[in-house]
This record gives structure tokens, C-alpha cells and sequence, in this order.
């Protein structure tokens, strides 16, 4: 019997929001569960290997992804993570593959940690703003010290141990002024994989934003800015995500990045007390869906109430977005930051959406000619397998006829045509 695919990306918190660090703009460190006795809590063991089971029985795909999130996931230590392998490796079922990735804020990393990822093959992903004096803005430690020094020797611990890397950047208010800088200091850092994510910090219910937010259209200037460069330079050697899905569209392919999905519901969250909430930005008591001591993650991932979280964001959309020229792009961006009005006085459009109409509609004519390069591409491609097809069947005067009646070509059908 052929499973339905289900498609899902969990993060896993196993240790909460809990967090070596105090970064200014963190919006998880409140979100913390509690016991009864108010200690914090951990991911315990038998929980740890539920979960692992139930997140394996639910995935459909030939590849078993597992996102380890936090707060810090190392916090909870190397023997930890050695635990969560063994697990993995205990229930692994055959022919299928378990792949692991973790997001940091590489203080805490040292050599057993990278020689660890390596050998184990995680991907890796690391928090990093730019610069000592950009990124220490506002990712700083519980006593507001200076934590660049400590990522980059986290950082280059990954890469001098080849650990599949990819940076993280928070784009705020401050660090959005300088896109070349930012971008040069990642490519000195042989970084191949960037995601720039615009931090959206909503304080007010009338849409106002805190001053570390990156104004929407700066944010879209950011990202022309950095776009040209790469396009120029540095396309074949560095992945930028949104770079990335703004290209799909060339190849008709669908996107993989949750925010620009038309529907989404893919990316929810386990807690370490093995809480199902709906989304990483909706960790609260009306998203929470169940807990996975008393519903499979199967059955919460397929639930009504999941289903209907997820098709809220297409069906909520305005009428000025579903008018607009670059639906396809966005889809109303992420639900968290659809809190502005329209021109018409309609509620639910993004924050961010003059910075990213400006983006798109400056990456439209690299698009476009990509989009016709790849169908002038496939046009050839099945021009020639056409003719290779429509081809008369070369044969030798003296070799077997293919028609099977054991003589010679030259004796047989060579001048019946």
C-alpha cells in the first residue's frame, strides 16, 4: 500500500526556549513550559524516543528529516545529541535514510561538538548578523556581553571540521543599512548558504512596530542591493535562499520556504514536555493542538484543526493581494506579519510588502530570461530526442535483419522500402 506524502518540516525544541544567550530581538525566550513545580524543563527520555518513533512513522518520504531547534539545542550537552542518534539509528527503518539539522548560536560548540556533526552528517545552521559591530547590536549574552568572537570560533570549528554550514542572518533596523558589507563579510567567510530573515516585531494592535524592526522597504533595498552582487559575481558559488525561491517560478516549480507557500501548516512545533503547537511564531494556548503523549504526530500533523491553521493564510488574503502581480511570488508572505490595512481599509496585508514588490519586480528580467533559457533548453532537448526517434535504423548490409528471418540485410529487406 503506497502512503499519502505527507509533507512537514517539526522543530523540535528538546530543550524548550531555554538559551545561553539574551538576544534583544529573541521572540521564544517567554515561551518557556513550565512543570508543575515550575522547573524548567527538558525533553526526558522516554518522551525523546516517542517522539523520534512517532516523527519517523509519519514521514513518508524515502529521506527522514529531523530539525533540532530552541532556545539553544546544545545546551543540553554533547551526550544529548549522542542519545538522540542512537534513537534514530535504534528505530531506523530499512532502506530509508535519517538526516539531522540543528540551528545554533555556535557559543557553545567546541571540537568533540564538530567532530560529532561531521561524523553524523548534520546540517548545520548558525545565527550570525554580520560583523562584531553589527552583530552585537542585539545578539548578546544574559549579562548584554559581546557573543561574536564566541559564534566564529563556533563557526569556523564547523568549517574547519567540514560541517554542511548554513548562516542565518537577522536583518534589523541597524544591520539593513549595510547590505554590501554584510554580504562581502559572509563571502569572506566561504559561507555557501545564506538565509536573510527580516525581523517583524509588531508591538501595537494598530500595526505599529518596534524601532529594531527593518522598515519594509529598506528591507527590500537590502535584497536588490545584495541580489545584484550575487548575480554578478558569486551565482554558481553561494545559495541564497530567497534568491533561491524567486527562481522557482522560472523552472514552474512550486516553493519550498513556508512564508511564500500558498497554504501553510508544514512547519509546527514539538516542545520538550511534547506539546504540538501549529507554527514557531504561534506557540500559544489557542495554537496548541494536542501533545504527543496522547495523539500520534501523525494525527495532529493531519488534523482538522492543523489543516485549517494552514489554509487560513491563502484564504484570508485580501483583495488587493490576490489582485497583485506577484501573488505567485509571495502568497501574502507570513501570516505573523499580515497585520496592516490595505488601500481599501481591508485587514491582513504583510509588513513587509513594499520591500518585497521591490525585490520581486527588480529580479523579474533575470527571472524571465532564465525562465526562457530553461524552456529554449527543453525545446531542444526534446527536438533532438524527436529526431533521434524519427531516425532510420542504420544497419550493415551483412548484419542480421531485423526482421527476424535470419538472413542478411543485403538478402532480405534492405530494398523492400
Amino acid at each position: 500500500m503506497v502512503r499519502e506524502s505527507r509533507e512537514f518540516q517539526i522543530f523540535a525544541k528538546p530543550a524548550g526556549a531555554r538559551c545561553n544567550l539574551g538576544c534583544h530581538y529573541c521572540y521564544y525566550l517567554d515561551k518557556e513550559p513550565l512543570s508543575a513545580d515550575g522547573a524548567s524543563l527538558q525533553m526526558p527520555d522516554h518522551l525523546l524516543e516517542t517522539y523520534i518513533i512517532q516523527h519517523i512513522n509519519a514521514s513518508t518520504e524515502p529521506i527522514i528529516t529531523f530539525s533540532w531547534h530552541g532556545g539553544e539545542p546544545t545546551i543540553l550537552g554533547l551526550d544529548y545529541f549522542q542519545k538522540i542518534v542512537e534513537l534514530q539509528h535504534k528505530h531506523q527503518p530499512l532502506n530509508r535514510r535519517i538526516v539531522n539539522g540543528m540551528q545554533t548560536n555556535g557559543t557553545l560548540l567546541d571540537e568533540a561538538w564538530c567532530r560529532f556533526l561531521a561524523t553524523e552528517g548534520f546540517f548545520v545552521g548558525i545565527s550570525l548578523d554580520g560583523p562584531a559591530e553589527l552583530h552585537d547590536i542585539f545578539r548578546v549574552s544574559k549579562n548584554q556581553k559581546s557573543t561574536h568572537s564566541l559564534t566564529m570560533r563556533g563557526y569556523e570549528l564547523l568549517q574547519r571540521f567540514g560541517v554542511s554550514c548554513e548562516i542565518l542572518c537577522v536583518v534589523n533596523a541597524d544591520n539593513v543599512q549595510h547590505p554590501l558589507r554584510i554580504y562581502e563579510y559572509f563571502k569572506g567567510l566561504n559561507a555557501r548558504y545564506v538565509t536573510f530573515l527580516p525581523l517583524v516585531e509588531r508591538i501595537t494592535a494598530a500595526g505599529h512596530v518596534s524601532s529594531r524592526t527593518a522598515p519594509a522597504l529598506a528591507y527590500g533595498e537590502f535584497l536588490c542591493t545584495i541580489f545584484d552582487e550575487w548575480v554578478t559575481r558569486d551565482i554558481s558559488r553561494m545559495k541564497v535562499q530567497i534568491f533561491e525561491e524567486a527562481a522557482r517560478s522560472a523552472f514552474g516549480q512550486d516553493h519550498t520556504l513556508c512564508i511564500f507557500k500558498e497554504t501553510c501548516g508544514g512547519v509546527p512545533v514539538v516542545e520538550c514536555n511534547g506539546d504540538f503547537y501549529a507554527c514557531d511564531h504561534y506557540v500559544d494556548d489557542r495554537h496548541r493542538l494536542g501533545n504527543i503523549r496522547d495523539t500520534s504526530l501523525a494525527d495532529l500533523l493531519d488534523s482538522p484543526a492543523q489543516k485549517e491553521f494552514g489554509r487560513a493564510k491563502r484564504d484570508t488574503l485580501p483583495q488587493e493581494c490576490r489582485r497583485c502581480e506577484f501573488i505567485s511570488q509571495c502568497n501574502g508572505g507570513c501570516p505573523k506579519d499580515r497585520f496592516l490595512l490595505t488601500a481599501n481599509g481591508e485587514p491582513g496585508l504583510n509588513y513587509l510588502c513594499a520591500g518585497y514588490k521591490l525585490f520581486f519586480s527588480h529580479c523579474r528580467p533575470f527571472i524571465a530570461e532564465v525562465a526562457a533559457q530553461w524552456r529554449l533548453h527543453n525545446l531542444s532537448k526534446r527536438e533532438h530526442i524527436a529526431t533521434q526517434e524519427q531516425a532510420p535504423l542504420k544497419i550493415g548490409r551483412n548484419e542480421p535483419c531485423p526482421c527476424g528471418s535470419g538472413l542478411k540485410y543485403k538478402n532480405c529487406c534492405l530494398h523492400r522500402s
